[in-house]
């Protein structure tokens, strides 16, 4: 099994769900984004468009991060999910120079929202398990999918943009609109294989 992800871009509304989701689930520090969504305006006015596009860690084949840890905190977790272990990493940003795709975040202090109020019960009890001075990225809510859940931003996206699955197997829902929508890559020229597919709108 090989888990990976479908984004429909026909589908996606840039509402920014799969973020805010992300963000309740894993209760990031301020700035820290492990689902974001890029927009962009193409032409001009007035036949303009506009692109949004969700990106997240790929969870790569051939994940470079994982080769440039020297520590061996980034690695394959099962069914090929790229994750970190907070307690081997050693916080030398190698893996995020290593990312082509800039999708890992480095938690130099617990931060909060409200600066000199201090933190909320709510960031208090999810900030709890961010440990300072290590990297920190998705690692597919791998909590959720213990539990036989989908990944937050998958469960909340209002216009099922986000299908989750195993790529591996030629008969899944993601497998087959891969194959059917023709189903691309961000970069493939760095050679990653990454596990996270588009659908062009």
């Amino acid at each position: 099994m090989r888990l990976g992800m479908v984004i429909d871009l026909k589908r996606c509304m840039g509402c920014y769900g799969c973020v805010t989701s992300c963000k309740a689930e894993h209760g990031t520090p301020p700035g820290v984004f492990f689902a974001r969504v890029i927009k962009r305006e193409d032409g001009v006015f007035p036949a303009v468009s506009k692109l949004l596009l969700p990106v997240l860690c790929n969870h790569c084949d051939d994940a470079p991060c994982v080769s440039a840890c020297p520590t061996g905190a980034s690695h394959y977790a099962e069914h090929g999910i790229v994750d970190i272990d907070k307690d081997v990493c050693v916080g030398c940003h190698a893996c995020m120079v290593a990312c082509p795709y800039n999708n890992r975040y480095f938690n130099d202090e617990n931060r909060n929202y409200f600066g000199d109020a201090g933190p909320t019960p709510y960031e208090q009890m999810r900030t709890a398990r961010h440990q300072e001075g290590v990297v920190m990225k998705c690692n597919f809510c791998r909590d959720r999918l213990a539990e036989g859940k989908d990944p937050a931003c998958v469960s909340n996206c209002p216009s099922k943009a986000r299908i989750f699955g195993d790529v591996s197997d030629t008969e899944s829902e993601v497998s087959r609109l891969i194959k059917e929508r023709g189903g691309f890559t961000l970069h493939p020229e760095a050679g990653t294989g990454p596990n996270v597919y588009y659908l062009a709108p």
